[in-house]
C-alpha cells in the first residue's frame, strides 16, 4: 500500500506528489505552516488526504503552542484558520478540522501535554479510519462491476488521494482483485495532469490494465463502445447529490448520459456536506493561471494569454447513477437517501 503521510518524531512526513511519477520522495515538515503550503502547492492533494494532512498539521502546530490557556486557544485558532483557507472546495478539510476542534475544546481543562497527546491520537485515528472507509467503499463498489468491465476515470482518486487504497481507485482495486477489470481508461486531467502522472502510476504499481487518453478523447472512446462505466471521486457532495470534482468531470457525466453509460461517484460520507443544498453553493477554487499556460514549467502559449482556471466543476445529481460510500451505494432520490445515512 502506498504511504502518503506519517508522523516521524516532531515532524509530519508527506509524499511529494508534484514529483511523481519521476521521483518517489518524502518530505518531513516540522512547522505547520509548511504543511499548509504543501496543501496549497498540491504536494498533498485529494479531498480525504487534505483533511488528514490538516489534522496532522493542527497536531503539529499545537506541539509548540503557548502554555497559557488563552494564548494556546489563539494559537489554535490561527493554525486552523490557516488550514481552512488552503483549499476551499474539499469539504473533508473542514470536517477534519472540526474533529480536531472537538478534541481541543473537550480538553480545555487538561494540561497542555495531554491536549497535545490527544490531538495526535485523533489525527492518527482519522488516518486509520480513512483506509478502513476506502476498503469498505471498494467492497460495495465492486458489486457494481461485471466481468470484463472497462472503466473510465479522471484525475486521481486513489491511494495518493487518501491514506491508502483510494475512493474511485478503491472500487477499481477491489474489482481487479476478483479479476473483473479488463481495462481502465485514464483521462490525463489537464491542467495539472493528475491522471497521467498519478493514476497511471498507481495502476501500474498494482498491475491493473490501463490506457491513458487525453481529456478530449473521452467522447470518441465512449462512442466506439469501449467504456462500460465511469467512476470518479468527489471533493464535495451537496445534500441533493450534486458533486464537485476535478474540472472535466461534468463533461464526462454529460457524455456518459448521452451514451447510456452508468456514471458513479465514489466518496466517503465525510465528503457529503448536508449544509449545502445544491452544487450551486459549492465554492469552486480558481488556481494559478500558469497551470494552464505551462506544462512542466514550459510555456505552451503566450505568457500573457488570458486564462480561466477553475480547479473543479459540479456534476448535477440527475447525471449520477449512484454514489458509492462506506455505507453502501446510494441511489436517487439523493436528498432523501443521503439524509438517511449522513444525517445533519
Amino acid at each position: 500500500m502506498i504511504r502518503t503521510i506519517y508522523r516521524e518524531g516532531g515532524a509530519v512526513c508527506i509524499l511529494d506528489q508534484n514529483l511523481l511519477p519521476s521521483w518517489l520522495k518524502y518530505e518531513c515538515l516540522s512547522d505547520y505552516r509548511e504543511v499548509v503550503t504543501a496543501i496549497k502547492e498540491l504536494k498533498v492533494r485529494g479531498a480525504p488526504l487534505i483533511g488528514v494532512t490538516a489534522a496532522y498539521g493542527v497536531a503539529l502546530a499545537m506541539d509548540v503552542a503557548p502554555e497559557d490557556p488563552d494564548q494556546r486557544r489563539d494559537y489554535f485558532e490561527d493554525a486552523t484558520q490557516s488550514f481552512a483557507s488552503s483549499r476551499p472546495t474539499a469539504v473533508n478539510l473542514f470536517w477534519a478540522l472540526d474533529r480536531m476542534r472537538q478534541v481541543f475544546e473537550a480538553g480545555s481543562e487538561l494540561s497542555a501535554a495531554e491536549i497535545k497527546k490527544r490531538l495526535w491520537q485523533e489525527a492518527e485515528r482519522i488516518c486509520t479510519e480513512d483506509i478502513e472507509i476506502n476498503q469498505a467503499m471498494g467492497e460495495h463498489g465492486r458489486h457494481l462491476v461485471s466481468p470484463g468491465v472497462r472503466i473510465l476515470t479522471i484525475c486521481n482518486a486513489g491511494a495518493l488521494a487518501t491514506c491508502g487504497y483510494g475512493t474511485a481507485m478503491g472500487v477499481i482495486r477491489s474489482a481487479h482483485r476478483l479479476k473483473l477489470v479488463d481495462k481502465v481508461w485514464v483521462c490525463e486531467t489537464r491542467p495539472v495532469l493528475q491522471g497521467a502522472r498519478l493514476t497511471i502510476w498507481e495502476l501500474q504499481q498494482d498491475g491493473i490494465p490501463e490506457c491513458l487518453i487525453t481529456d478530449s478523447m473521452a467522447a470518441a472512446v465512449m462512442q466506439q463502445g469501449h467504456v462500460d462505466m465511469v467512476v470518479t471521486g468527489a471533493d464535495r457532495v451537496a445534500a441533493n447529490g450534486d458533486a464537485a470534482n476535478k474540472i472535466g468531470t461534468y463533461g464526462l457525466a454529460v457524455l456518459a448520459a448521452y451514451h447510456h453509460i452508468p456514471f458513479y461517484v465514489a466518496a466517503p460520507l465525510s465528503t457529503v456536506d448536508m449544509k449545502i443544498e445544491s452544487g450551486k453553493q459549492i465554492p469552486i477554487e480558481e488556481r494559478d493561471r500558469d497551470e494552464v499556460r505551462q506544462i512542466g514549467g514550459t510555456y505552451i502559449t503566450l505568457p500573457e494569454a488570458n486564462v480561466y482556471n477553475p480547479a473543479f466543476d459540479v456534476t448535477p445529481n440527475q447525471l449520477i447513477t449512484g454514489i458509492i460510500t462506506e455505507a453502501g451505494v446510494i441511489r436517487p432520490p439523493y436528498q432523501e437517501n443521503l439524509l438517511k445515512v449522513r444525517g445533519v
